[in-house]
C-alpha cells in the first residue's frame, strides 16, 4: 500500500475525494491496521474523468475477479458503477460513491475535516463520521473499531485536542 504516492496522484489530478476507512482511522489517531485504502469520491462527470485518468498508469483491475474478466477503468465504467474494489500498482484501493450510514460524497465531505497529510491538505472522515459509518456497516470488525473510535472521540472532547 502506497498511501503517499496514491494521495499525490489523486491530488495532482484534482480528484475530489474524502479519505475514509482504516486510513482515516489512522489519520485520526487510531492504531488500526489496514491493508487497503478507502476513498469516497465525487460522482460528477469531470471527477469521474479525473479519477480514471489518475489511476490509468497504475493498471486498475477488479480485486478478486477472474483474471480473464474484461474490465476497463474509465469514466464510463465509473458512471455505470458506484463502488469499486481495485487492485492497482499502488496497492488495494476502494472507491465508494456512497458510504453506509452517511450517503454520497457531499454528505461524507460534510462530516470530514481538513488534515495535512504528506504536506498536502486532504479531506479525512471525522471521528464522528467514522463511528456512524462503522456502526452502519455492522460487521464484527467494524463494531470493534467503533469502541476504539469512541475512546478517541471521548479523549479529544475531554482534552480539547
Amino acid at each position: 500500500m502506497k498511501l503517499e504516492e496514491t494521495l499525490r496522484v489523486l491530488y495532482d489530478e484534482g480528484v475530489e475525494f474524502v479519505i475514509i476507512g482504516g486510513a482515516a482511522m489512522q489519520l485520526q489517531g487510531s492504531a488500526y491496521i489496514t491493508e487497503d485504502l478507502d476513498f469516497c469520491y465525487a460522482r460528477s462527470s469531470k471527477n469521474l474523468q479525473r479519477l480514471a485518468r489518475a489511476l490509468k498508469p497504475f493498471h486498475p483491475r477488479m480485486r478478486n475477479a477472474p483474471e480473464n474478466l474484461p474490465f476497463q477503468f474509465d469514466a464510463a465504467t465509473l458512471e455505470r458503477g458506484l463502488n469499486f474494489t481495485l487492485s492497482t500498482d499502488l496497492g488495494a484501493l476502494d472507491f465508494l460513491g456512497e458510504v453506509s450510514g452517511l450517503g454520497n460524497y457531499n454528505a461524507v465531505k460534510a462530516v470530514s475535516e481538513n488534515i495535512e497529510v504528506f504536506g498536502l491538505d486532504h479531506q479525512v472522515l471525522s471521528l464522528e463520521g467514522l463511528i456512524k459509518a462503522k456502526r452502519a456497516a455492522g460487521r464484527e470488525k467494524d463494531m470493534k473499531a467503533v469502541k476504539d473510535l469512541e475512546v478517541l472521540l471521548d479523549l479529544r472532547k475531554r482534552t480539547g485536542l
